[in-house]
Formats: structure tokens, C-alpha cells, sequence
């Protein structure tokens, strides 16, 4: 009658334990489009967005940083380390099993165990095992935690694939941009001197004053300032870039220059809920979510009773030969009933605690989702500026190269002096560097939106 009573009173108790009710998902605020979204292509982007700007060098840089990069190493470390965690989770389910061998020898009062020499040996050999049943769903729901921590860690490897992408690429495109800007340092110093050459002719000829030869010394010695700075800016460009792949600084120093890569005219960008499934981030904090809501579990199961059972098995006696004598078998069994029937609200504490972690776990996963959206918002409409602004420096720059066309035109007719030519030619070079300033700019725009969309995640090393 007492063990019925105890049965019924801890199936009552084993309903506190069950699994809390599902969370709902967030779901996207404004519908299956992107408010940003401009003229941009809504179809499913589909591989790598790195890929789409067509530079096999950049490829194979982040190749390479996929393969060698430490944040991505240590990232990987960590996901191991909870896969290992779900594998013990997993483990505790079952009952443990344990073999041992041993052997005693005590020296005594003559006498004292009848023997002569006041010795005695023992010897055994044998097995036991341990096995605590779990009767409420406890350890089960720390597998489901652990499994959780493991997908989190997973997205998070995931999200660094994808950041790392994304600083490389801006690296780069950094690189590409600084190159681009020394050549034209270059072009504008050779204007500079050509120009010195001219000034200092027109003051031996006494039409203009040493005022201007000075003013042209000046601006010559501040254009060749300006390329050293540029070639200091392309080297440590060059030296992050090396460091983002896992290489020391300096090891991309034979890199050859090359043109900044540009995005295609179409790029997919998708709709939220594809958004929401693909980034890695918002996988991440779905699966702490997860594991918080598995933890509840695991906090309601230890304020209830644990029943758990030893068992040993074992062969032996005074002599080696006892350990094979089927005779000597001893067995033991011994099940274990355990329950915390007062723990001064340690227990509801910790439920509690957990239901806390849970709520805290929810708002930051609604918060991922709203950061997601609102950085896939901003990239698409700053990407959309960025075109508009590339678009309207390329005009400005064909412009200001008809225009030096022009003045060259009416130098050779005698019109104009050769130095009001070459003053226009020079002026052309400032549309060419804003022109290169908005090309740069494009670019890292396209990154930021291939970062936004969460693409690139599932970018193996080779």
C-alpha cells in the first residue's frame, strides 16, 4: 500500500517536469518583401557572393583564409568541443560498466586468522555497474541542451565563415583601391614636375614672377608627400589582407596590382523569411533559445525523486586460483531511491531561474531577427545609393575628360598656352580619384549586402 502511494505521488510530481509548451517563432513584421529592396533582382540568391564579383585572386584569397585563418580554427575548436558534449549527454542515458582486478596482502598477529604466519591474500576479480533511471525526462532534456549548444556553435563557425568573407573582400577591395590611387599619384607628380619644367621656363622668360615657380615647387613636393602616404596605406592594406588569410605580414608583398572588382548588374537578394532561415546569427540565437527552453526541463527534473541502481558481480577468495572457481561467485544489488524533500526553495529557485534564462533567451532571439531585417534594410539601401553615386561620378569624370580634350585641342591651335592644357589634365585626375573613391565605395556597399543576407555560411575549406 506505501509503495503504491509513493508510485502515485511521484507520477503527480513528475507532471511539474514535463516539457515546457513550444515557442512560437517571430515572424517577419512586413510581409515576403524587403522595404529597401529598390530595383534589385527578389529572385533567391543562389552561392557565394564573393564569386559574383568574378576576381580569382580574391577567391582564392578567402579560399585560403577558409583553410588557415585562427578565428575560424578556434571556432571550429569550439564546435568540437560541444559536439564532444553531446556525445557525453548521450552517454549519460545509458548504464556505466566498470571491470576490475585486485589484489590484497595483509600481515597480522600471529593467530589472529588462524593461519601460522599471521598473513593473509586476497584476490578478486570482477564487475559492477551504475544506472540512475531517468524517470523524468531530465537527462533527456540535457541532451536536447547539449544537442541545442551544438547547433549554436555550429552557426556560430558559420557566421565566422561569413565574416571573415566579408573582411577580406573589404581588404581587398582596400588594396585594390590604394593601388589605383598610387598609379594616379604617379600620373599627377609627372603632371607636377611637367609643370614646374614649364613654370620655370616662363620665368626665364620673364612672364611670370619666382612666385609661381615657388607656388609649382610647393605643389610637387606636396604630390610626391602624398604618394608616399598611398604606398604606406597600400602596405598595410596589403599586410591586413595577409593576416585575415592566416598569413604573416609581408607575405603578400609580390601580390600584383590589380583593377577594383566590381558587382554584377544583377544581384538576388530574396525575401526576409529566406533571410531569417540563411543567417547564421539568428540560427545561433534560435539554438540558445533551445537550449534554455531544454534547460527548464532539466531544472524541474532534479527537484523530484532520482531512482538509480548498483549492481556488482565478482569472483574470488584467498588464493589465485579462487578468481576462476564459478563457486565463489558473489552478486550484489542495491536500487537507490533519492529525493530533496526540503531544500528551502533551492529547487523552485533554480526553475524559476531557468524560466528567466528562457525569456532572456526569447528577446534576444526576437532581437536577432530584428537586427537581421534592419541590416539587410540599411545594406540594400546604402548599396542603392552607393550605384546611384557611382553612376554619377563615372558621368562627372567622362565629362572632365572631354573637357581636357577640349583645352588640349585649342593648346595645339595656339589658343591657349600648353600649361592651361596641362592644368586641365591635371584637373581630370580629382574625377578620376572620386571616380575610384565611389568604385571602392560600390563594392564594399555589395559586401555589406552579401554579409546582410547571411550568404557564404556554408562555404567549405578546399
Amino acid at each position: 500500500m506505501r509503495a503504491r502511494l509513493l508510485l502515485g505521488a511521484m507520477l503527480a510530481l513528475g507532471a511539474c517536469a514535463r516539457e515546457p509548451a513550444r515557442i512560437a517563432a517571430p515572424t517577419v513584421p512586413h510581409g515576403a518583401g524587403f522595404v529597401r529592396i529598390g530595383d534589385l533582382d527578389r529572385s533567391v540568391p543562389i552561392g557565394s557572393w564573393w564569386a559574383a564579383l568574378g576576381d580569382e585572386t580574391l577567391s582564392g584569397l578567402i579560399a585560403q583564409g577558409m583553410r588557415q585563418a585562427p578565428t575560424l580554427e578556434a571556432a571550429a575548436a569550439r564546435l568540437r568541443q560541444a559536439r564532444a558534449g553531446v556525445a557525453a549527454a548521450q552517454a549519460g542515458l545509458a548504464p556505466t560498466l566498470g571491470a576490475g582486478l585486485l589484489y590484497a596482502h595483509a600481515r597480522v598477529p600471529d593467530g589472529a586468522l588462524g593461519g601460522s604466519n599471521g598473513s593473509l591474500d586476497l584476490y578478486d576479480a570482477g564487475f559492477d555497474a551504475q544506472w540512475e533511471i531517468d524517470l523524468w525526462g531530465g537527462k533527456r532534456r540535457e541532451r536536447d541542451r547539449a544537442r541545442a549548444e551544438a547547433r549554436a556553435a555550429e552557426a556560430r563557425l558559420a557566421d565566422a565563415r561569413v565574416a571573415l568573407a566579408a573582411e577580406i573582400t573589404r581588404a581587398y577591395v582596400a588594396l585594390r583601391g590604394q593601388e589605383a590611387r598610387a598609379a594616379l599619384a604617379a600620373r599627377r607628380e609627372a603632371m607636377d614636375a611637367q609643370l614646374l619644367d614649364m613654370t620655370q621656363a616662363q620665368r626665364e622668360a620673364g612672364t611670370v614672377t619666382q612666385a609661381a615657380v615657388e607656388s609649382a615647387e610647393a605643389r610637387l613636393g606636396a604630390t610626391r608627400a602624398e604618394r608616399a602616404r598611398i604606398a604606406a596605406e597600400a602596405a598595410v592594406a596589403r599586410d591586413a589582407l595577409a593576416v585575415l588569410t592566416g598569413a604573416a605580414p609581408g607575405a603578400l608583398d609580390g601580390l600584383t596590382a590589380g583593377p577594383i572588382p566590381l558587382p554584377p548588374r544583377t544581384v538576388a537578394v530574396g525575401d526576409p523569411t529566406a533571410l531569417l532561415a540563411r543567417r547564421p546569427d539568428v540560427r545561433a540565437a534560435e539554438a540558445r533559445l533551445m537550449a534554455a527552453h531544454a534547460g527548464i526541463g532539466v531544472a524541474e527534473a532534479r527537484r523530484l525523486p532520482q531512482v538509480s541502481f548498483m549492481g556488482m558481480l565478482g569472483l574470488g577468495g584467498t588464493g589465485p586460483g579462487d578468481v576462476f572457481d564459478a563457486g565463489r561467485l558473489s552478486t550484489l544489488a542495491l536500487p537507490r531511491l533519492t529525493w530533496n524533500l526540503l531544500d528551502f526553495g533551492r529547487g523552485a529557485a533554480e526553475v524559476r531561474g531557468a524560466r528567466a534564462g528562457r525569456d532572456a533567451a526569447l528577446a534576444d532571439y526576437r532581437g536577432a531577427v530584428l537586427g537581421a531585417l534592419q541590416d539587410a534594410e540599411a545594406a540594400l539601401a546604402r548599396y542603392g545609393a552607393a550605384r546611384v553615386e557611382a553612376g554619377n561620378a563615372a558621368d562627372a569624370l567622362r565629362h572632365a575628360r572631354t573637357s581636357a580634350d577640349l583645352e588640349r585641342m585649342r593648346a595645339d591651335g595656339g589658343t591657349i598656352a600648353p600649361a592651361q592644357a596641362l592644368e586641365a589634365d591635371r584637373a581630370t585626375l580629382d574625377a578620376e580619384a572620386a571616380e575610384i573613391a565611389r568604385r571602392e565605395a560600390l563594392t564594399a556597399a555589395y559586401v555589406t549586402v552579401g554579409k546582410a543576407l547571411g550568404r557564404g555560411w556554408d562555404v567549405k575549406p578546399d
